[in-house]
């Protein structure tokens, strides 16, 4: 029985495989089946669905687009090993059998044996003790030298080993390491699933420039359930081995591996081996990789620790803002809709991918100080009086307050702290005047005021989309820098700005308002009670329900949101 999948090819997720259910969705949210992590690509943006006429990729309305070779699409029909294109990461359209045989990465692979296999193995602690003992009193000074340079080795290993934070170069640079110790003509690093527990193929790295190779499963399992080490000198004769296809097939001579553990956390394994060269490995080399081993275990762990703390950095940021928006309730959606808006215009600025990301943050953050103003003036519905004005007013720098001791925090002050100020200096709270107002401030105070304009808000009316950017151009250069407001006009111009108002979509009769945010989205007209949209402004899922001709909604918590819930019939 045939499945489709889809496969990585580029970027930090390269050969990671996605099976293909009836939905599998695509963008920058941490609910997507495929999450890309890059500004240039949309929280929601693209997804495939099979149906009985064939498996189809629709383009969820994104920003920049989804390409077959080269081609923006709305919505086509993939064909097997169509090529995908979103931002800057490939993927591959695939069929196959629903059992492959074969973990793949690159030009290597792991051969699943079906034979049971009994293996005899070293402890991992016993060959390390051997690599630290002395050396007995009839060594000679080439043992000596020869015991120094060994040391030498793992440790400068170990250094460089210790120097690299990326997880993709990490793994590159342990294999670099273990190339320059060892005779290996193959090399790679395999890590468990943490849901499965089965090993994948991170990274490999070969001086054999010929044949796609295969690693023996049987080797790789037992190390990482034993967490014990295997050197087989003559593979194919090594009795150990003697129900293993792959080690016949592949013409495997010899081959080591040793776990990866992190205090008693199986991580995975490093496995090396040599084609058609019998002897090539020796017990020193065994010792020389368990001394790497448990440096590279380390900085592995380091690496996903790091990983964690930078995905638990974003959702406590996207915690706070939702508590901005449940006190202002006259606002809401206005944190989400003026972070887009900024994005748009530090892309039309071509900031670079760092950059982009401080932009989401600090759009998220800009009115974070508003949760030490008072009820009575956050949620009045008529004209705030002198007094309370001033009281609002000093909501930026209570802002920058919060922030000051967090030194994540510090690169996001100026979106909080400047974006009530203005191009004449007749803003606050610092009086700040043209370029010495920091450019995080000036693209705020743009967005912030267009969005002030086009949304609802009970002491005032809401003013149309065009009038709002007359607006905006007529105070050019008062209050707002000039290269800011052409840019955020080119900006809607390209049609990256109406999607996103708060009622762009209420007037047509397939739509309905968020019930966080308020901003309307449209729905297919062959949409049922069920069905799930996600809000374009702050991505909560929406669940649609229908009572005779009337049509309903209500927020899905994130952690009720589970795959059966992907029937969504989003218009684009």
């Amino acid at each position: 029985m045939k499945k489709e999948r889809i496969v990585i090819l580029t970027g930090r997720q390269k050969n990671k495989r996605f099976i293909i259910g009836e939905e599998l969705t695509i963008g920058r949210h941490s609910d997507n089946t495929i999450q890309i992590n890059n500004p240039a690509v949309s929280r929601h943006h693209a997804h495939i669905r099979r149906s009985p006429s064939g498996t189809y990729l629709r383009d969820l309305d994104s920003s920049n687009g989804t390409f077959i070779a080269n081609i923006k699409i709305k919505k086509y029909q993939l064909k097997p090993r169509d090529e995908i294109q979103i931002a800057n990461v490939i993927m591959r359209f695939e069929i196959v059998q629903k059992r492959p045989k074969k973990n793949i990465y690159g030009n290597m692979s792991i051969w699943e044996e079906n034979e049971k296999v009994t293996l005899k193995t070293a402890s991992t602690e016993q060959v390390y003790k051997t690599f630290l003992a002395p050396l007995d009193k009839s060594a000679t000074i080439d043992d000596l030298s020869h015991a120094q340079a060994r040391l030498s080795a793992v440790t400068e290993a170990n250094r460089i080993i210790c120097s690299e934070i990326k997880l993709e170069k990490l793994f590159q640079t342990i294999l670099d390491q273990i190339f320059k110790l060892t005779s290996a003509h193959n090399g790679a690093i395999l890590i468990a699933d943490k849901a499965t527990g089965n090993l994948q193929i991170e990274s490999t790295k070969s001086r054999v420039k010929s044949k796609k190779q295969t690693i023996s499963k049987t080797i790789t399992n037992r190390t990482l359930k034993s967490g014990e080490t295997i050197l087989t000198l003559d593979a194919a004769d090594d009795e150990r081995f003697s129900d293993g296809k792959s080690i016949v097939v592949q013409n495997i001579s010899s081959a080591m591996c040793v776990p990866l553990v992190f205090q008693k956390e199986k991580l995975g394994v490093i496995y090396v081996d040599t084609r058609g060269t019998k002897n090539a490995f020796k017990h020193e080399d065994l010792e020389l990789l368990v001394g790497l081993s448990a440096t590279a275990s380390v900085a592995i762990k380091n690496s996903l620790y790091l990983q964690e703390l930078e995905q638990a950095y974003h959702d406590t940021l996207v915690v706070t803002s939702n508590a901005i928006e449940m006190r202002d309730h006259y606002t809401v959606g206005h944190t989400w809709r003026v972070t887009n808006f900024a994005l748009e215009i530090a892309k039309e600025l071509n900031w670079k991918f760092k950059d982009l990301e401080l932009c989401e943050k600090g759009g998220v953050l800009h009115d974070v100080g508003k949760i030490a103003v008072k009820d009575s003036i956050l949620s009045k519905p008529t004209t705030l009086t002198e007094q309370e004005f001033k009281i609002m007013k000093l909501h930026p720098e209570r802002g920058a307050n919060m922030m000051k001791d967090v030194a994540y925090l510090k690169p996001l002050i100026p979106y909080c702290l400047n974006h009530h100020e203005r191009w004449d200096g007749k803003g606050y709270p610092q009086g700040l005047k043209g370029k010495k107002i920091p450019i995080e401030g000036r693209i705020i105070a743009v967005a912030d005021t267009f969005d002030a304009m086009t949304s609802k808000r009970p002491y005032k009316s809401v003013i149309s989309p065009e009038k709002a950017i007359a607006e905006i151009k007529k105070n050019s250069g008062t209050q707002f820098d000039p290269k800011i407001v052409k840019v955020f006009i080119k900006c809607y111009q390209k049609g990256k700005i109406e999607p996103l108002l708060q009622d762009y979509y209420a007037r047509e009769k397939n739509s309905i308002a968020c019930p966080f945010c308020s901003t309307y989205s449209r729905f297919s007209s062959k949409a049922k009670s069920g069905n799930v949209l996600k809000c374009k402004v702050c991505h909560r899922h929406i669940k649609l329900e229908t009572k005779g001709k009337k049509w309903f909604c209500e927020l899905i918590p994130e952690s009720e949101m589970i795959s059966e819930f992907f029937d969504i019939k989003n218009l684009d």
